[in-house]
């Protein structure tokens, strides 16, 4: 039997599982808590209420040798070309100190480099900044995002508004609380390039002359793999943070593009959100497969993307501060696995990338739990939630919030006959996982979102797929190009009519 023929036929075996009841696996197996609740970096990660077991697992550790997945992890953190279709290594963990030494050592001196600036604008060289606007999209704006929401929110250093909508109405929201001449314009943009980053950026200058500010350029701060395209553009070379070409757009918080995150929490900050991530690195790069806790998450993924054909994949942060964690996950994951080729070019076998959705705890509940609960489709179910409180309320409030959290897991495994009332009745052996972090701290998140990277990338080698090209986003904003410079010829009636009656003469 060929390799191929191999991971063809175990992919059938796992396909042709048989679905336990929820309900009775903690009975048919007294140390399955054991064997499914996993720690690492002050983070539990209970998988025990998902389908997977001994078998199943049993399956996907001889599919993660049928794939060479220890090999190719190794590749990724040597800075091995592992981005096949652009000839790039893949680098976010050097980022962290993780990784080949030159490249770690190039990403201290990026750090080392936007540390130097910091304490310059600190110490009053750029004049007095109050106020942070930051321009980006994609992954120049959702981690930055999601870093300064989650831990910034106390700090009072700065105001940090981060724009990333094209829509005019985006930008003007933010030029309302902020005084142009007090505003440090940071603009981020992986090839200074991208035609909605460059669109607001020039905005936002405009913007700051109306405003009374004579240089406005002297201003800016650039985020770019492309220093000399910003330099082109108008910004001085002593205020470009540069970052390797190989860190990935969705994988680039951690490097110069966390800029406001670094302003917004203090350099110590920053530096503790990298070594919590450099934690898990350390984890995933050595864990043996089977107590590896990110390949595990990929191996729940594959299980219901394989054996029950789930098509979605929901996610309900139970805490204000992880509110945007959604969002950032539905870039990183469907952008990363929305492929229906291998790295090889050939057909992918099965379904790829779950749909990822999802929300904030407890607000959820009273929106989509329904479907989740007594609806027709099966979703597996992530939770997350903080054991330490964000608030200094009344404890109450907080431990209302655990609760609903672990009563929804309990009650979509649990289920409730009701044969008098059918409406009133609950199906159960829904799966769920729970995901508990000690406390928020910027170590914490940060090991948080190295595990979803590292999951993603542990489903990318289980599907035999690249993780780190994102072609599909190209022929949208190729015909948005063409649109603007044409007008409406050459497409459909469809779409020639909407340009006609919405834009007439472009």
């Amino acid at each position: 039997m060929t390799d191929r023929e191999a991971i063809a036929d175990l992919w059938n075996q796992i396909e042709r599982l048989e679905t336990p009841e929820l309900r009775g696996v903690f009975d048919a197996d007294p140390s399955r808590l054991d064997k499914m609740v996993m720690s690492e970096a002050g983070i539990r990660f209970d998988f025990a209420k998902t389908h997977l077991t001994d078998t199943s697992l049993a399956l996907f550790l001889r599919l993660t040798e049928a794939v060479d997945f220890e090999v190719k992890r190794a590749a990724m953190f040597a800075g091995e070309a592992i981005n096949v279709t652009e000839g790039r290594a893949v680098e976010h963990s050097a980022e962290r100190g993780e990784g080949k030494a030159q490249s770690v050592d190039i990403a201290r001196a990026s750090h080392a480099r936007m540390r130097t600036l910091i304490d310059a604008i600190e110490a009053g060289a750029l004049g007095e900044i109050r106020h942070v606007l930051h321009v980006g999209i994609g992954g120049s704006a959702l981690g930055p995002d999601l870093l300064v929401d989650a831990l910034a929110r106390e700090a009072g250093r700065y105001d940090v508004a981060i724009v990333s909508n094209v829509d005019g109405v985006a930008l003007e929201e933010a030029f309302k609380g902020f005084d142009p001449r007090y505003t440090l314009l940071a603009v981020a943009s992986k090839t200074f390039t991208t035609t909605e980053t460059m669109l607001n950026a020039n905005s936002a200058i405009q913007w700051m002359r109306e405003g009374g500010v004579e240089d406005p350029f002297g201003q800016v701060v650039a985020l770019t793999a492309a220093p000399e395209k910003a330099m082109e553009w108008g910004v001085d070379e002593t205020r470009i943070l540069g970052f390797a070409e190989s860190v990935g757009g969705r994988y680039s918080l951690w490097s110069t593009i966390g800029f406001p995150a670094a302003l917004a929490l203090g350099w110590d900050g920053f530096e503790r959100l990298l070594e919590g991530a450099a934690a898990m690195d350390r984890h995933f790069r050595h864990a043996n497969p089977m107590e590896n806790v990110p390949l595990r998450a990929a191996f729940i993924d594959q299980y219901y993307a394989r054996a029950l054909r789930c098509q979605t994949r929901a996610v309900f942060a139970y805490d204000e501060r992880l509110r945007l964690l959604p969002s950032y996950l539905q870039q990183l994951e469907m952008e990363s696995n929305g492929k229906s080729v291998k790295a090889d070019g050939t057909p992918v076998y099965g379904p790829t990338a779950a749909i990822t959705w999802g929300g904030v705890g407890t607000d959820a509940q009273h929106a989509v739990f329904q479907l989740l609960h007594q609806g027709t489709h099966i979703v597996p179910v992530e939770f997350i939630a903080v054991t330490e409180a964000g608030d200094a309320l009344d404890p109450a409030h907080h431990e209302a919030l655990l609760v609903n959290c672990f009563a929804q897991g309990a009650a979509l495994m649990q289920g409730r006959e009701n044969a008098a009332d059918p409406a009133r009745a609950y199906a159960g052996n829904r799966p769920s996982t729970t995901i508990l972090i000690e406390d928020l701290t910027p170590e914490s998140l940060g090991a948080l979102i190295a595990f979803y990277e590292h999951r993603t990338f542990a489903n990318g080698i289980l599907m035999e797929i690249n993780s780190f090209d994102q072609f599909g986003v190209e022929l949208g904003k190729e015909i948005a190009k063409s649109i603007e410079k044409n007008g409406a010829k050459g497409f459909d009636p469809s779409t020639m009519a909407l340009i006609d009656i919405a834009l007439g003469d472009i």
